[in-house]
């Protein structure tokens, strides 16, 4: 095969954590989601607008509707499975996410998911992956009540999973999460919650090796603290 006749998606074989059965999802090549840039929450910007890999994160089983990640945990904590298959399965009315996606099929491919992980009882840290992404996908559809009610979510999330420690033996780390949670809170105008999670940040700088995180705090911080400056002068001028 020539490289030019290689496509974006190729198939990739999964087996339903619920029921067992084995079908196919679409995934992106490495090669074709090169990302151009990060937005400050991490929302990847990928060079080719056209292919986003945040489109085929989630598989969704179409003989059971369990829909997942591969963030998500294989064990099924007690009485989990028969609520997924009263809730879901035996609700479901079988459907293809297996083929190209729409960004709204993305979309419901993440509400499936978040719906399965909270009956699954997932880590917190693994819904509000979830949450935020779902965010990501509705600030390209540029709807910001339904992005700002997902931030809501995942910030939610990211403040149990702080509290609860159940972050650990992920690939989130605290300072991460505090900063990502300060990020979320000016995005949704809650600057005194912003300014308490990136101070947060500092507090924790001299065991934090993630100096790039601990920057961005501080560049965020700096934004909110020139904004309130801003109003306050404008506010001076106006009186």
């Amino acid at each position: 095969m020539l490289i030019q006749d290689i496509q974006p998606l190729y198939d990739k074989s999964m087996e339903c954590l619920l029921c067992k059965q084995k079908s196919t999802t679409k995934k992106v090549r490495s090669r074709f989601a090169r990302v151009a840039k990060y937005e400050t929450d991490f929302c990847p910007i990928y060079a080719d607008s056209s292919i986003n890999a945040l489109y085929y994160t989630i598989f969704v089983c179409p003989h059971c509707g369990f829909s997942y990640s591969e963030e998500f945990s294989r064990y099924f904590p007690p009485a989990t499975k028969e609520a997924i298959e009263e809730k879901v399965s035996s609700q479901w009315v079988p459907q293809h996410f297996s083929n190209e996606r729409s960004i709204k099929d993305a979309i419901n491919s993440y509400k499936l998911a978040s719906y399965c992980g909270a009956l699954k009882k997932e880590k917190h840290i693994i819904l509000a992956g979830i949450h935020l992404r779902i965010a990501w996908l509705y600030r390209i559809t540029q709807n910001s009540e339904q992005e700002k009610r997902f931030l809501r979510f995942a910030l939610t999330e990211f403040e149990a999973s702080y509290s609860t420690g159940d972050f650990s033996g992920t690939r989130a780390s605290e300072a991460k999460i505090l900063y990502l949670a300060g990020d979320i809170s000016k995005r949704i105008g809650d600057h005194k919650a912003a300014i308490k999670y990136f101070s947060l940040v500092f507090e924790r700088q001299k065991n934090a090796r993630e100096t790039s995180i601990i920057q961005m705090a501080r560049d965020r911080f700096q934004e909110i603290k020139h904004e309130q400056g801003s109003r306050t002068t404008a506010a001076s001028l106006n009186g």
